[in-house]
């Protein structure tokens, strides 16, 4: 281009901002695992626990995410990973 068009061309900040959107749209789409306090994660651990996804080892005091085969001592840790390998798992199931 020359003149004028290199002024006047505004494909480059057109890219820019797509891939800004972009990287938007994908953050939002994530799942969040920084938002769970104790109170949340005692409560999905203790369904998890009905639903037989999470085995309590009460004599070591520890807790075991049966589908990983994972160890955790902290309630909260064990909430987020659970979410964490849910959302891998269902993105793994879209992407087939």
């Amino acid at each position: 281009m020359s003149g004028q068009d290199t002024i006047d061309d505004t494909t480059s900040d057109y890219d820019r901002l797509e891939t800004e959107l972009v990287a938007q749209d994908r953050d939002a789409s994530r799942v969040s695992t920084a938002d769970i306090d104790e109170a949340t994660a005692r409560r999905l651990v203790g369904e998890l626990v009905e639903d037989d996804v999470v085995a309590p080892i009460p004599d070591r005091r520890i807790l075991v995410h049966e589908p990983s085969s994972k160890p955790f001592e902290s309630i909260t840790q064990l909430a987020v990973f659970h979410r964490g390998w849910t959302a891998a798992c269902d993105a793994d199931e879209e992407a087939e």
